[in-house]
């Protein structure tokens, strides 16, 4: 009898092992990671004004499409990731009557810190900052051109992957990004200076996967 209840035993522990390597992430230094999803690109309201052509308030919309990031974690605490997307497409609004659109770019890199890096919690946010460079391309104005310069700004980061096994995870983030363009709008062969504040909140939910 004492025999086989040490045999129990001895399995038992064997299958409790087990299951405790299995639920070991080791989420921390050397980690290759990429998240993709949807985001959404929200600018501040109210991104400024174009008084030499007698406009009080220019507004850009929001919009959303695909994102990724690429990351890497050179400590456990410690990592970079870059987040690209497609070109966002925004409308422009002047004075409430939609009159504008341009596409923009805007990678950004952040430098991040996991406060519960290299445990094996299923749960492991993050934050970052760093720097977001915006490039503009294909504006359009009714009755005229308009050129928006490129912008480099500051950026900050807030984000949560939640681990479902060693490779995948579901995550959220959110980015504030600086942005501000200097604006130049010719209508009837005149040209109008000015400076579109966008300072946009980008919300991306999706997929995690690390090598």
């Amino acid at each position: 009898m004492n025999t086989i209840l040490r045999r129990l035993s001895i399995a038992g522990l064997a299958v409790a092992t087990t299951l405790g390597a299995s639920s070991a992430f080791a989420y921390g230094a050397g980690d290759w990671f990429t998240h993709f999803g949807i985001a959404k690109v929200s600018p501040k309201s109210d991104n400024g004004n174009f008084d030499a052509i007698g406009v009080d308030k220019i507004d850009v919309d929001d919009e959303s499409g695909f994102a990724f990031t690429l990351g890497y974690r050179f400590l456990d605490h410690w990592g970079v990731e870059l987040l690209a997307a497609q070109r966002f497409e925004h409308d422009i609004t002047l004075d409430g009557t939609q009159m504008a659109s341009t596409k923009h770019l805007p990678p950004t890199l952040t430098l991040q810190y996991y406060p519960l890096g290299g445990t094996d919690s299923r749960v492991q946010p993050y934050v970052g900052a760093g720097l977001n460079y915006t490039h503009f391309s294909d504006e359009k104005v009714d009755s005229g051109s308009l050129d928006m310069d490129d912008s480099w700004g500051a950026a900050a980061q807030l984000g949560v992957d939640l681990l479902i096994d060693d490779h995948w995870s579901l995550n959220a983030a959110a980015w504030y990004l600086d942005i501000d363009s200097d604006t130049t709008a010719t209508i009837s062969g005149e040209s109008y200076d000015t400076t579109v504040h966008i300072d946009p909140v980008v919300v991306m939910g999706g997929i995690g996967y690390r090598f």
